[in-house]
C-alpha cells in the first residue's frame, strides 16, 4: 500500500504541481464494509464548474485527463446517466440544495431560494453538522439561511478558485475543527475550474493580470493536437485551441479534487465520509451550457460511501438527477426528508439495486446570466431527446456566456456552409427539436419537422405530463401551442 501524503507535504506546495505530485501517493482506498457508527456520516460535496459530462476518462474522455476523478470512480459508484436539472451555475446549485426544480424553489436564474423552501443546511445544522463552503459562495442564497460555519471566497483565499493547495489548506481547517468539536461536517468544495477563462488563454491574462502568479499551473498542459472536440462542435483550428485550454483547466480541477481528498485522508476521517463529485453543468461553449441539450445537463456524478456503495461500480441504466442528492443526504444524516421534492433517494441504487421510473430525465432553462429569458424544456431517454423552445420566434437571437471566447466567433465567421448553418440555427432555433441519439448522438439532425411523428407524439405526451405534475408555469402555453394545436 502506498504511504498517505502527509499534511505538511500537502500544504507546503503553492501550486498544482506540488500537490499533484503526491496524489499518486494517496492511500489506497478500501470499501470493506465496516460496522456503522451511531454518529451520522461526514459529507464532502466536491463540484467542478462547467465540465462536460463526457470529459473525465472514466466517463469516456481522454484517458490521461482526470486521473483523480477516475480513481474516485474506482472507489465508488459512477452514474453515467446523471443530469443536473438546469445547465446554469446558480440555479443548478440551488436545485441541488433544495431537491426541487428551479420553478419550484424560486431560483430560476441568479436569485435567492424562495422563503419556505427547505434548504439542506437548515436540515443538517440542527443535527450538529459543521458546515463549510469553499468557492462559489455568492451562488447560494440567501446568506442568512445557509449560515455557513466556514465560508471561503475564491478570489481572496483560493487563488481565484484555481489553487489546489489553498483548497486543501482550508478543507483541513474544517476537518480539524470537526474533530476537535466532535461534530460531523458538511463541506461543499467548489472548484472554479474549468470555467472560463481557460488556462493559458488570452482571456485569462486579461482578466487576472497581476494575480496570475496566485493561480496554480495545471499538472499537465494540453495543446491543440491533444484536443478532443465534442461532436456537437465543428472541428476548426480555433475550436481545437480553445478545447485544449479547457482540457488544461479540467486537469487543474482534477488536481484540486486530489488535493482535497489527500487532506481528507490525512485527517483520518475518510472512512466515515460520503464523497460526492459532480459538475454543475456542461462545457461553456455553444450547444454545451445554458441550453437543454443532453450534453448541456449531463454531469459526471460519482458517489463514494464507505460500507454502503460498492467500489468501482457503474450505473449506466438509471437516469438520475443531482436533485436526488438532497433526499439521499437527508436520510444519511438522519434528517426528516421534506415533502414535495422532485429528487428521489439514491441509496438503493448505490447498493446495487434498481428503481422504477428512471427511464427518462426532464431538464429546464429559464434565463441567461444577463437576465434575458430563453425558456426551454427538455425530456431525454435512452434513445430520444425532445426539446421545446418557448422563446424561439424566428427573430429573437439567443445570447449567453457560452458564446464568449474562440469557439463562437469561429463558427459565426466560418465560410463552410454547414458550419454557418449550424451557427444560424444556434442563434434562432425552432420551436421543437427531436433527436434520435442512437443514430445521431450529438443531436445534429432535427426530426421534429416530420422525421419521426410517432416518437414526437410520445415525447410531447411525456412533456405534457411532466409539466402538469410539477406545476410548470408554461404548461398552459405548451398545451395550447403543442398538445391542442
Amino acid at each position: 500500500m502506498n504511504t498517505p501524503l502527509s499534511r505538511r507535504t500537502l500544504l507546503a506546495g503553492a501550486g498544482a504541481g506540488a500537490v499533484a505530485a503526491g496524489l499518486g501517493a494517496r492511500a489506497a482506498w478500501s470499501d470493506t464494509p465496516r460496522p456503522r457508527k451511531a454518529a451520522p456520516p461526514n459529507i464532502l460535496l466536491f463540484t467542478v464548474d462547467d465540465m462536460h459530462g463526457g470529459s473525465p476518462g472514466c466517463f469516456g474522455g481522454r484517458a490521461d485527463l482526470t486521473p483523480n476523478i477516475d480513481r474516485l470512480a474506482g472507489e465508488g459508484v459512477a452514474f453515467h446517466r446523471a443530469h443536473v436539472p438546469i445547465a446554469l451555475c446558480q440555479p443548478s446549485r440551488s436545485a441541488l440544495m433544495t431537491g426541487r426544480f428551479p420553478h419550484r424553489n424560486g431560483a430560476e436564474g441568479f436569485e435567492d431560494i424562495a422563503d419556505g423552501v427547505p434548504i439542506l443546511n437548515e436540515l443538517l445544522q440542527p443535527l450538529n453538522y459543521l458546515t463549510g463552503i469553499l468557492g462559489k459562495v455568492a451562488h447560494l442564497g440567501p446568506d442568512d439561511r445557509f449560515a455557513w460555519d466556514l465560508s471561503v471566497i475564491p478570489d481572496e483565499q483560493l487563488g481565484m478558485g484555481r489553487n489546489p493547495a489553498d483548497y486543501a489548506r482550508h478543507a483541513t481547517e474544517l476537518f480539524d475543527r470537526a474533530k476537535s468539536e466532535n461534530r460531523p461536517f458538511f463541506l461543499m468544495a467548489n472548484s472554479e475550474d474549468p470555467h472560463r477563462p481557460f488556462s493559458g488563454s488570452l482571456a485569462e491574462q486579461q482578466r487576472f493580470g497581476d494575480v496570475l502568479d496566485e493561480i496554480a499551473k495545471p499538472s499537465k498542459v494540453y495543446g491543440p493536437d491533444d484536443a478532443e472536440v465534442p461532436g456537437y462542435l465543428p472541428d476548426l483550428p480555433e475550436i481545437r485551441q480553445e478545447v485544449s485550454q479547457y482540457m488544461s483547466s479540467a486537469r487543474r480541477a482534477d488536481d484540486t479534487l486530489a488535493a482535497v481528498l489527500a487532506a481528507l485522508d490525512a485527517s483520518g476521517l475518510a472512512g466515515d465520509t460520503i464523497v460526492i463529485f459532480m459538475s454543475d453543468n456542461g462545457m461553456a461553449v455553444p450547444f454545451g451550457k445554458a441550453n437543454v441539450y443532453e450534453q448541456c445537463t449531463r454531469t459526471p456524478l460519482i458517489v463514494r460511501w464507505p460500507g454502503v456503495a460498492g467500489a468501482g461500480r457503474t450505473d449506466d441504466e438509471h437516469f438520475v438527477s443531482t436533485m436526488d442528492l438532497f433526499p439521499t443526504l437527508c436520510l444519511a444524516a438522519g434528517a426528516t426528508v421534506p415533502e414535495g421534492l422532485d429528487g428521489r433517494d439514491l441509496t438503493s441504487l448505490l447498493k446495487g439495486g434498481s428503481q422504477s421510473g428512471r427511464d427518462q430525465i426532464n431538464t429546464v432553462f429559464h434565463e441567461s446570466s444577463s437576465d434575458q429569458r430563453y425558456d426551454m424544456r427538455g425530456v431525454h431517454d435512452e434513445r430520444w431527446s425532445y426539446i421545446w423552445n418557448a422563446w424561439s420566434d424566428g427573430s429573437l437571437n439567443y445570447r449567453a456566456e457560452n458564446m464568449q471566447g474562440l469557439t463562437w466567433p469561429a463558427m459565426r465567421d466560418s465560410t463552410d456552409p454547414a458550419v454557418a448553418a449550424r451557427a444560424q440555427f444556434y442563434l434562432l432555433r425552432v420551436r421543437e427539436e427531436l433527436y434520435d441519439l442512437a443514430n445521431d448522438p450529438h443531436a445534429l439532425n432535427n426530426l421534429a419537422g416530420g422525421g419521426a411523428p410517432e416518437e414526437l407524439a410520445r415525447r410531447r405526451a411525456a412533456m405534457d405530463a411532466w409539466m402538469g405534475s410539477t406545476g410548470d408555469p408554461l404548461h398552459a402555453q405548451y398545451r395550447k401551442e403543442v398538445i391542442n394545436a
